[in-house]
């Protein structure tokens, strides 16, 4: 076996890629290397990539890492900007640092591409001897499954918690089902929320793979943009990858469009994968109260109750999707530090931030917005 490390996903087949990755979408070949050549994450945006390759004696791909130099903690969703300023104020350099992610993508996954734990293991210690080689600040894995993470763990890195809210299908037959396991209060903001967008005239369609055009994907951009500026913020994807995956992966896309009358005023990108559906992205060219709620949670809910899809993801962090029927799963990520005594005063952190978040687990469990049986 042999480690080497590339920075363009140009240097490996598709094929022998997408049968380590599987067939998770935001794993596929096509979806990281869109990312890259479109200019979303690339050197020029602070995510340079430096994916591991682990190479058999013929020469042929027996796993991989998708590895990125990063010269900052923006699009990640694990927040570490305060170690980056602890660092800083002892004149130290936290970036760049070495990160283990699907760069602006929160959703848990595969990071060691490999068949055998043995190989994952391999995977592990080349990353670290990479970020060690390089005189790296750090090492990071993010949203890893529970299999890698127990890798990770083995060899020193630190684990971290977060939080997640997620939908689950319990056979409901349609929306109002859904609504009826809600407590009263609860079943009765949701139908207030979604008659105020009925009474604006707002209506949705939901238009899937093939059947999204060039247009649409214009219209879904300009939705996606303007929301960044109405936020005061830079958008981290563009038209051009929006169009790649759109081509590569439409199997994958469903889009989500709102109108009033013949007027587009609004979209949401939703992802299926097998049995699970995530909410990605979203944008709005007009403001009407509670068109969020609607086109990124009511209809993601809609849809996989019609598709008898079991999981809606409904994006990173945000309490206050458990009052629209989301709720808390645990989420996880691993951490390499090679500073020996901030590597100990970010263990210490790491011991009281579990803690609390285990007594807020607790909290959010007694305010469950579902009624008692």
């Amino acid at each position: 076996m042999k480690l080497q490390v590339t920075e363009t996903l140009s240097a490996v087949e598709p094929g022998d890629w997408n049968r380590l990755a599987g067939s998770a979408p935001f794993l596929q070949h096509a979806f990281l290397h869109g990312l890259h050549e479109s200019g979303c994450a690339s050197a020029d945006t602070g995510w340079a990539p430096q994916y591991l390759l682990l190479r058999d004696d013929s020469g042929g791909l027996a796993g991989a890492m998708p590895l990125y130099l990063k010269s900052h903690s923006y699009g990640e969703y694990v927040f570490d900007w305060a170690w980056a300023d602890a660092y800083q104020r002892h004149g130290l350099d936290y970036y760049p640092k070495l990160l283990s992610a699907v760069p602006f993508t929160p959703v848990t996954g595969a990071r060691l591409l490999a068949p055998t734990a043995e190989q994952r293991s391999l995977l592990v210690a080349g990353a670290l001897q990479l970020a060690r080689d390089s005189g790296l600040s750090s090492l990071h894995v993010l949203y890893p499954r529970d299999e890698d993470q127990a890798l990770l763990l083995e060899q020193g890195l630190m684990p971290r918690q977060g939080r997640q809210f997620h939908w689950r299908n319990a056979g409901y037959e349609d929306f109002e089902a859904f609504l009826a396991a809600l407590s009263h209060d609860k079943r009765k903001k949701i139908r207030q929320e979604r008659r105020k967008v009925r009474d604006a005239g707002i209506r949705f369609e939901w238009l899937e793979g093939g059947s999204i055009t060039d247009t649409d994907w214009q219209f879904f951009n300009r939705c996606y943009r303007q929301t960044y500026r109405d936020h005061h913020s830079s958008p981290y994807l563009n038209l051009d990858f929006f169009r790649h995956i759109g081509a590569a992966l439409p199997e994958h896309l469903v889009l989500v469009r709102a109108r009033i009358g013949d007027r587009a005023i609004a979209a949401s990108l939703l992802v299926r994968d097998g049995p699970r559906l995530y909410g990605r992205h979203w944008g709005a060219v007009e403001h009407h109260p509670f068109l969020h709620f609607e086109a990124c949670y009511y209809q993601g809910i809609e849809y996989a109750i019609a598709h008898g899809l079991q999981v809606f993801e409904g994006g990173a962090q945000g309490e206050h999707k458990m009052a629209r029927g989301l709720m808390p799963v645990a989420t996880q990520s691993a951490h390499w530090l090679a500073h020996p005594e901030f590597a100990e005063a970010v263990a210490r952190f790491l011991d009281r931030e579990t803690a609390m978040m285990d007594d807020y687990a607790k909290h959010l469990a007694a305010r469950s917005p579902f009624r008692e049986i």
